[in-house]
């Protein structure tokens, strides 16, 4: 609706549900008033800043399409869900775990991160970072619950950065990153519980029995570029993998 100036609802402090997207808004202060708020959405408006007094009781946020920078000031103690889709900003850094320790859904898709390093909110379950420049992995170790990681379309040559301790972790999405050997892929055996991997759109996927070669060194996976792994490809990838370990000898 074009709206530039939202005071008026300071008065409504009942409010639970806020949907205020496609306006022009650069101020959301007149909503911290709002203490019984539930769910906000301001989508598409000309936000600098996802900075915002804390609510007590909002658990859903969605900051997408606007210009914000940096993730400061955000700090809902109920906050589950957080969304800040297609955005400015450059790094993670700026979320604390003490002020969000009930966020399990983190979307960050399509903006201008370059690393993982320093996203203090460890106990997420799903974290979506598709469409950034992200060139290295860094403190990963810490997502133990984290059970789907998006990284599709960043500039990803190497898979440094997974750990033992991410227990969780069953769906991993590389899609269209810079991968070109299977020797980095074997770097996701760390992976226990890995069932479902995207590697569509990367050099390796184009190497002859790219299926075979993934499979022989990630056997627990049971889907592999969203198709479900036939059992004569998984023996035919245990003889391959018996035969490496052969030479190895």
């Amino acid at each position: 609706r074009g709206l530039t100036d939202i005071s008026l609802l300071e008065g409504f402090i009942h409010l639970r549900y806020v949907d205020l997207s496609k306006n022009k808004l650069k101020d959301l202060a007149p909503l911290s008033s709002l203490t019984q708020l539930l769910w906000l959405k301001v989508d598409g408006n000309l936000l600098t800043s996802a900075s915002l007094q804390e609510l007590p009781y909002l658990q859903v946020i969605s900051f997408d399409r606007n210009r914000i920078m940096d993730l400061e000031g955000i700090t809902h103690p109920l906050l589950a869900n957080l969304s800040l889709k297609e955005n400015k900003i450059q790094t993670v850094q700026g979320l604390s775990h003490d002020q969000l320790f009930s966020l399990q859904v983190l979307e960050l898709r399509g903006n201008k991160i370059t690393t993982t390093a320093g996203l203090g909110v460890s106990k997420l379950k799903k974290l979506y970072l598709a469409k950034n420049t992200i060139c290295s992995l860094e403190g990963l170790e810490e997502f133990k619950q984290l059970e789907t990681l998006h990284l599709r379309d960043n500039k990803l040559e190497a898979l440094d950065g997974f750990s033992d301790s991410m227990k969780c972790l069953q769906y991993l999405n590389l899609r269209s990153n810079g991968i070109k050997s299977f020797q980095e892929v074997e770097k996701l055996q760390v992976l226990p519980m890995l069932q479902a991997l995207v590697l569509m759109g990367n050099p390796c996927a184009e190497e002859p029995d790219y299926r075979l070669e993934v499979l022989s060194r990630l056997p627990q996976l049971q889907r592999l570029d969203k198709e479900s792994i036939e059992e004569e490809e998984r023996e035919e990838a245990e003889k391959i993998r018996q035969t490496r370990k052969e030479k190895e000898k």
